[in-house]
């Protein structure tokens, strides 16, 4: 090769993950922070309630960007199972997969701790639903929580809404786990407070080191006592199943 002749740049599309982020972190690539129709731009595990009316506009565009991508892929519409396609997936994404970006918080009724419970109070087997903000794969898992009460207890159904709307976001599962704890710390200022996820991400499944599907991702978030007193902690992990 002539010592004067660059090298060849590979593709960007034969690059794995790693390869792609230091590329794009050299590139120095700056992305907008506010739409072209002027809202403003928001992490994808990110929170700001949008009207109906909002969320219908929302949809027609997606459903609009989706038939865009069909042609892209060659994919006919001519063909009934794929017709309707392009709605379905706008508003799948909009109303179920990412609803937990444009809701309200759940309302949660707060109850005064009247026996003074200073015990562990546990809910497990909690649903996980959420989507990989890297390549918008499916998590899917189980969650549980325990904490100590001080002054406040809530209805173990909360924690199911909680999850619910924090876990209907684009996610990394780390960042859910803290997401769920700083919630709760906040509504409730716990003595001890653990969020444990244990789930599979069809990113690492479906596509990519392709796993097996008994493949999982567990993440423990401990505050107060759970984070400092090694028996509570033990107690906590043996309750769940995990130890």
């Amino acid at each position: 090769m002539n010592p004067t002749t660059k090298p060849q740049r590979s593709s960007l599309v034969d690059l794995d993950d790693e390869e792609l982020e230091r590329q794009l972190l050299r590139q120095g690539n700056l992305y907008p922070t506010v739409s072209r129709s002027g809202h403003r731009l928001f992490d994808a595990n990110g929170n700001m309630p949008v009207s109906a009316e909002e969320r219908e506009q929302m949809v027609e565009q997606v459903e609009t960007k989706f038939a865009e991508i069909f042609e892209i892929l060659r994919i006919d519409r001519n063909d009934p199972n794929s017709t309707d396609t392009p709605f379905r997936l706008a508003r799948m994404w909009i109303n179920e997969l990412l609803d937990g970006r444009y809701s309200a918080p759940p309302k949660i009724t707060v109850f005064p701790n009247r026996k003074d419970v200073d015990e562990l109070v546990i809910s497990k087997g909690i649903k996980i639903m959420s989507v990989c903000s890297h390549h918008w794969q499916p998590i899917s898992g189980t969650c549980a929580i325990g904490y100590v009460p001080r002054e406040k207890v809530i209805g173990l159904s909360k924690f199911t809404r909680i999850v619910e709307w924090f876990g209907r976001r684009g996610q990394i599962q780390e960042e859910l786990g803290e997401q769920i704890a700083d919630f709760l710390i906040e509504l409730l200022d716990p003595i001890a407070l653990g969020v444990v996820i244990n789930s599979k991400h069809y990113c690492m499944i479906a596509r990519g080191v392709e796993a097996h599907d008994s493949s999982t991702m567990i993440t423990s978030v401990m505050r107060g006592e759970l984070s400092s007193n090694q028996a509570l902690r033990n107690e906590f992990l043996r309750l769940i199943g995990e130890q």
